[in-house]
């Protein structure tokens, strides 16, 4: 189960009932901050968001939008006794873009751990068995990145395998685990009683970005994607382009050809008075595009055996 907040949803300046850039991923007790612009905090408590909860913290740039949240952030965490690590990642950069930031907070009674993200994805199992999160490129005026987190869903234990096999039931649960075990001096495999895995759950976050192949791909079969709508009118469309933003028909266009399941719109221009109105212009594409707002929230959970059918 993933549950997915919307902390900030407006674009370079904070505006009432809009902070700046955030949202916040909840998975099994682990918490993904994903960008943290000017007013998290504030929208954060409103949302009923522990931000206290962030094991990690994925930037997509490092344009003051999106990061200007930290230093009170940091500095909040060291007031409520935080002493465990927080891990920071982002793109090009990171160590170089986060000095001043870290300067800004102080002297701090936890690491903070800048860690580029690995090529192959961060794997999460230590903590959720079959989480993974990974980072792929965008294109805007500057090195930016989204990410992708997935969470897989093993195969259905299949009892009939293991009691061909002789297994008693004592060792059930640690093969449906996904360990293998010793028996009677026989080597038996998880992978011997469990069917094939079932569709599991993936949740797309983009930062500032216009349209690109890498985020098209990335984004692929996504349960939510979330991405930028900076601009609600087509006429905006080459300005989009120029600036390294998006449209709502732009974004819109990615969700179809990506194939997600729903479009969250987020980082709404100032000039947007009322995001709402222009959804026509994304829905007409992607019917399910909703235009987020802060403190929006979603659970998403595995189907079940009869929806897989």
């Amino acid at each position: 189960m993933i549950t997915l907040t919307m902390l900030g949803t407006s674009a370079l300046l904070p505006i009432p009932g809009r902070a700046l850039a955030s949202a916040f991923l909840e998975c099994g007790g682990y918490g993904i901050l994903f960008d943290c612009g000017e007013g998290t905090q504030s929208a954060a408590r409103a949302a009923g968001v522990s931000l206290m909860r962030t094991e990690l913290l994925a930037l997509t740039h490092y344009h003051g939008d999106h990061i200007f949240g930290i230093p009170g952030l940091l500095q909040t965490m060291q007031s409520m006794n935080r002493n465990r690590p927080l891990i920071v990642t982002g793109p090009a950069g990171l160590e170089l873009q986060m000095r001043p930031i870290l300067q800004l907070a102080g002297s701090l009674p936890f690491d903070v751990r800048l860690m580029p993200m690995p090529e192959a994805g961060r794997f999460l199992s230590e903590i959720l068995d079959g989480a993974k999160l990974t980072s792929f490129p965008t294109e805007h005026r500057v090195s930016s990145q989204g990410y992708c987190f997935e969470l897989e869903r093993k195969g259905k234990f299949q009892p009939e395998k293991a009691t061909m096999l002789g297994i008693p039931r004592f060792f059930w649960g640690q093969l449906q685990k996904g360990k293998n075990i010793i028996y009677d001096g026989q080597m038996y495999y998880s992978t011997q009683v469990m069917g094939e895995k079932r569709r599991g759950l993936r949740v797309v976050f983009s930062g500032d970005t216009t349209c690109c192949e890498s985020l098209t791909e990335a984004a692929k079969g996504a349960d939510l994607l979330i991405l930028e709508g900076t601009y609600g009118d087509n006429t905006d469309t080459q300005l989009a382009r120029e600036r390294g933003h998006m449209t709502f028909a732009m974004a819109a266009e990615t969700a179809r050809a990506a194939g997600v399941r729903r479009l969250w719109l987020t980082h709404f221009s100032q000039r947007l008075e009322d995001p709402e109105s222009y959804l026509p212009f994304a829905s007409s594409i992607f019917p399910d595009t909703v235009c987020s707002t802060d403190g929006m929230q979603i659970t998403l959970s595995f189907e079940s055996d009869s929806e897989n059918a």
